[in-house]
């Protein structure tokens, strides 16, 4: 204790005791610093309130280093993976939640999401990986996912907040769909004014509503899309169509398939038959060397 150290100073020295948190006791210390007495005898509890306040402010950087470290969850990418990403409120976390089977914590407070939450979309029964980041300017918002996803989901409430998010994504190499959010807050020509804008703009974009789910079916096609994938399915003779399909690029053809079902064995197809798009009829007969396209469902007679 400084001899005479005066009200100010005892009453942060106060605060400094009672305080719970290192930002407290580091705001008191400042008082005490700047309160202190000023005369030669006081220079050695001056040079420990220093000390204690460095020591403090570094303990504060390190356990911030910590958070961020444990913070990082690892994430095997999918065949198909799209991150959403966006400023603070753009409702992130709500497209998430009707896009797949993830229940983020949803709060119209800032910086909701601390981790990447994921979720499973199934189109047509193809498992599509969305993360949802935590937002940018986020202590533990990280480019790293962003940069390596095939698909980039940008969520946004105005056109201007693309030119934000755009600045993080100067590495990535993804697709990218523009997410107007929340378009239920807006009549019938102000959506006009806002699609002719994107078009004009020649983004891939589409407007929804997580409340109304307006515009979400459509949003979902659009990510499929963006894989560049075909779907193709199987049946067996006399039966239905296996409701799982096989996830093929675009220009596949029979043999490509078939070499993922019988694992290379192309001798023991006696007869290949074909419904869907790239057939001419149902049930076409093929050969090997017929390109697929998406939803085309193929039946493979052996020997």
């Amino acid at each position: 204790m400084a001899t005479n150290p005066g009200y100010e100073f005892t009453k942060a020295e106060k605060h400094y005791d009672e305080a719970q948190t290192d930002e407290e006791r580091l705001l008191a210390l400042e008082e005490m610093i700047r309160t202190m007495p000023g005369h030669k005898s006081a220079e050695a509890l001056r040079a420990n309130l220093r000390t204690r306040y460095k020591k403090i402010k570094r303990e504060m950087v390190e356990k911030k280093k910590r958070g961020k470290q444990t913070s990082r969850i690892a994430i095997k990418k999918a065949d198909m993976q799209a991150v959403l990403v966006g400023l603070t409120n753009s409702g992130k976390s709500s497209v998430l939640n009707a896009l797949t089977n993830a229940n983020p914590r949803i709060a119209s407070y800032g910086f909701t999401t601390n981790t990447p939450e994921i979720g499973i979309l199934y189109y047509g029964a193809c498992p599509i990986q969305i993360i949802d980041l935590p937002a940018i300017g986020a202590e533990t918002f990280e480019t790293g996912i962003i940069n390596t996803a095939d698909t980039l989901l940008i969520v946004i409430e105005k056109i201007h907040e693309i030119h934000e998010v755009e600045k993080v994504l100067q590495k990535a190499k993804g697709k990218r769909i523009i997410i107007f959010n929340k378009i239920d807050l807006y009549d019938e020509q102000t959506k006009r004014k806002i699609q002719e804008t994107l078009r004009t703009k020649r983004y891939n974009f589409s407007l929804i509503s997580c409340r109304t789910q307006e515009g979400i079916a459509e949003l979902k096609e659009k990510i499929f899309k963006s894989f560049d994938k075909i779907r193709v399915y199987t049946k067996q003779p006399g039966k239905k169509e296996d409701p799982d399909p096989i996830i093929m690029p675009p220009h596949s053809i029979v043999k490509n398939a078939a070499k993922i079902i019988f694992k290379g064995k192309l001798d023991v197809i006696k007869r290949i038959k074909i419904w869907g798009p790239s057939s001419k009829f149902g049930g076409q007969e093929v050969g090997i060397q017929h390109e697929l396209k998406d939803k085309d469902i193929l039946e493979f007679q052996t020997k």
